[in-house]
């Protein structure tokens, strides 16, 4: 039996296309996650997040962050299930 039109070209490029967004994911969550402050300051500080981060807590740009990092921790767990089956 041959293959069809979808299985010769559909899902190469597909593939492809994939493994560039789940490289790009995860070379922002991994940017992400070190711009994240510990318990000490924090290469997020660098951009104004730790200017009131003693006083009043949380910072908008500590915000900001935790909800890109869960953005994107959400789409890398989303590209590693989709290459899985794409590859098995």
């Amino acid at each position: 039996m041959e293959p069809t039109v979808a299985e010769v070209l559909v899902l190469p490029v597909l593939t492809v296309a994939l493994i560039a967004v789940h490289v790009v994911v995860c070379l922002l969550l991994l940017v992400l996650i070190l711009l994240k402050s510990g318990r000490g300051g924090g290469l997020s500080d660098l951009f104004g997040g730790g200017a009131m981060g003693g006083m009043t807590g949380s910072t908008v740009v500590e915000r900001n962050l935790d909800r890109l990092t869960v953005a994107a921790g959400v789409v890398f767990t989303a590209t590693t299930m989709l290459l899985a089956l794409l590859l098995a």
